[in-house]
């Protein structure tokens, strides 16, 4: 019986099925490409790159490997036309970072950009962390790890704080089990599945210090800077407008004030942190309008954060941390 992973979807296979097609009239052949111009062309892959530019604040030296990704592997395609590289190139990745700068997005970006050029099948991201793959007893990890591998095939992995797999201090842990699977898989199929791993740059470093079989198959490592205050200014404007917030007179100073306030003090989650925020004043606001029963609304009045949402937050109310 075929794998069904690899199956194509359809209706099952009848007698009537196998029967002679009637002849139909051939498609139009599609000229094989022979320059970097046709290639983004045909791929449409410059359209994610350009999405990836414009919805991202910030972020220039990811997006900027992030193109030189893309560059090899549109030269790798012209090459395999031309006979001149019988394998695929090493697509395993590892994002380091603090929370909230993006790693998550660009792996969806990236998971468009290796479909599009045709290196995974589907292009999709299964997102996970060790518990999705470590089991809690003897025999529960290898078909745990086995089932998320099943889905991701075809297209990419996402293994978030990715060193959590790595538990040296405990003998009864079954995450090295998990890495095994992983490391066979990425090695065996690497043609069928590209898998991201992501974490805190120092904790990722010393996981691959203490697994070498895992990074030497790690091709790709783009660390992600954090944001700075007036970046995550930008990000909360562009928040606040998909939403159809916006802030009134004084808010945005007020806001820029709470986040260099925030900054200093620990937890910082970036663009994470800044959503966290805005769900909070956007709390108030509504807290403020509801108490005003009686007072006809108008669209401004719901569509605007004022200085005063900002100012209740108790990030004001504490003193200011010393920057370090």
């Amino acid at each position: 019986m075929a794998n069904p992973l690899y199956a194509i979807p359809g209706a099952p296979v009848t007698a009537a099925a196998t029967a002679a097609p009637v002849a139909a009239p051939a498609p139009a052949e599609t000229a094989a490409p022979v320059t970097v111009g046709e290639v983004l062309a045909q791929s449409q892959v410059e359209a994610v790159l350009d999405e990836l530019d414009r919805d991202l604040i910030g972020l220039k030296p990811v997006k900027a490997r992030i193109r030189d990704i893309a560059a090899l592997l549109v030269i790798a395609k012209l090459r395999e036309r031309l006979g001149l590289a019988a394998n695929k190139p090493s697509l395993h990745m590892c994002f380091s970072g603090n929370p909230g700068t993006g790693k998550t997005t660009v792996a969806l970006r990236m998971a468009q950009i290796l479909h599009r050029l045709g290196y995974v099948r589907k292009g999709h991201v299964v997102s996970v962390t060790r518990d999705d793959l470590v089991g809690q007893y003897i025999g529960h990890t290898a078909p745990k790890t086995k089932e998320v591998l099943k889905k991701a095939m075809g297209g990419v992995l996402f293994i978030d704080e990715a060193y959590y797999l790595y538990r040296p201090e405990n003998e009864r842990d079954y995450g090295q089990e998990a890495i095994e699977i992983l490391l066979q898989v990425m090695e065996n199929q690497r043609d069928d599945l590209v898998v991201i791993l992501a974490g805190y740059k120092d904790r990722m470093d010393t996981f691959f210090q203490s697994n070498p079989g895992m990074s030497s198959r790690i091709a790709h490592h783009l660390d992600f800077p954090d944001y700075s205050g007036g970046e995550l200014l930008q990000i909360a404007d562009r928040m606040l407008a998909e939403s159809h917030y916006r802030f009134g007179p004084g808010a945005r100073e007020a806001f820029d004030e709470y986040l260099q306030r925030r900054l200093l003090q620990p937890h910082f989650a970036n663009a994470r942190s800044v959503r966290n925020a805005l769900d909070r004043m956007r709390l108030r606001q509504a807290s403020r309008l509801f108490a005003d029963r009686d007072r006809p609304l108008t669209a401004d009045d719901l569509c605007t954060l004022a200085e005063s949402d900002i100012r209740a937050s108790r990030v004001f109310a504490l003193p200011t941390p010393t920057p370090t």
